[in-house]
């Protein structure tokens, strides 16, 4: 594992993780519930909390997809989403719900503030994040999609949206230390 650069389930366990919560809410399909468990892994995400009749470990079908991660990856159910809102709110998150609504921020005009605690809710595959939920949030996200099928997967979904909020924070602290070599090369 060494030579690949992976951690091993100890450094993962006591790694820094992204201030990021998935929300999973009434996913119907354990294979994408154990695929969002691997792309958290692979993203250092926070923790996951599965929401209603969503799969959760342990279970044969997300032990498939998640190849390991469903071990490594911080997890929590709830029985309603609102329940799970709550106790991001009440640890200081923002929520968002991943969702095409008519007043959705596009993924790429997302700003994030450092550090910024995020929760963020994706829904059922075929219906989507429940209205009363959506209103609970603190706002809406869509990823702009260009082709005639407006819908992604909800495990490309994740990834897509993890991805985006992780190459942000990868950029802030790469310009950081770029700035950091600068001063240090300007002072010799």
């Amino acid at each position: 594992m060494k030579e690949l650069g992976r951690k091993t389930v100890e450094e993962f366990r006591n790694a820094e993780k992204m201030p990021v919560v998935v929300v999973l809410e009434n996913i119907r399909s354990a294979y994408n519930v154990g695929s969002v468990f691997r792309t958290s892994d692979a993203f250092l995400v926070e923790s996951i909390y599965i929401v209603g009749y969503s799969a959760k470990p342990p279970h044969k079908e997300i032990r498939k997809t998640a190849l390991g991660a469903e071990e490594t990856v911080t997890w929590k159910y709830f029985r309603t989403t609102t329940e799970a809102i709550g106790e991001l709110r009440s640890n200081g998150y923002r929520v968002y719900a991943v969702e095409q609504v008519s007043e959705s921020l596009p993924l790429q005009l997302l700003e994030q503030e450092e550090p910024v605690k995020m929760g963020i809710v994706f829904g059922n595959e075929v219906t989507g994040i429940e209205q009363s939920t959506i209103l609970a949030c603190d706002g809406s996200i869509e990823i702009p999609q260009l082709g005639m099928k407006h819908s992604l997967n909800i495990a490309t979904a994740v990834g897509v949206v993890l991805w985006e909020i992780v190459r942000k924070k990868l950029l802030v602290h790469q310009s950081i230390n770029h700035h950091q070599i600068n001063q240090q090369h300007q002072k010799s």
